[in-house]
């Protein structure tokens, strides 16, 4: 994707501690990454993720994460990750996002994690809230979501 197909993108700095013996950032740092910045996309959407929580009895479960690594980012690169929703099933989110350097175009890392709405009770999945998939996509445009 390009980078102006994210309508939203969260900036990070790369800290040494996130770095590896090559100087690199470590692997599992990319999936902290993600989750760091789909937490500020709700926050974007004026989702209230902890209500949803506390109100509904209902949490979002990770079922899949896939990370593709393009190029290194390294200490005290000032990264963007971009992030978007590809679909919307029933009960489910899948997210799509990018890591790319400050002004950069190319990813240096891609991948997806997908969510699935469950009650927290009996663990089964629920729909997701009409109001959440109205706010996605409001602000990401684009209504064919399914």
């Amino acid at each position: 994707m390009a980078r102006n197909d994210f309508k939203f993108c969260h900036r990070l700095r790369v800290r040494y501690a996130e770095t590896d013996a090559q100087g690199i950032v470590f692997n599992a740092h990319y999936l902290t990454y993600f989750d760091t910045a789909i937490y500020e996309y709700l926050r974007a959407l004026h989702y209230d993720y902890h209500t949803h929580v506390r109100e509904r009895g209902q949490d979002f479960h990770t079922v899949k994460a896939v990370v593709e690594f393009h190029r290194p980012c390294r200490f005290d690169d000032e990264i963007d990750v971009g992030v978007r929703v590809l679909r919307l099933g029933r009960s489910s989110l899948t997210f799509h996002l990018e890591v790319l350097l400050k002004d950069g175009e190319d990813p240096h890392a891609s991948g997806q994690v997908i969510w699935v709405n469950a009650d927290q009770e009996s663990g089964t999945s629920v729909k997701l809230p009409g109001e959440l998939v109205e706010r996605i996509k409001r602000h990401d445009g684009n209504s064919s979501l399914v």
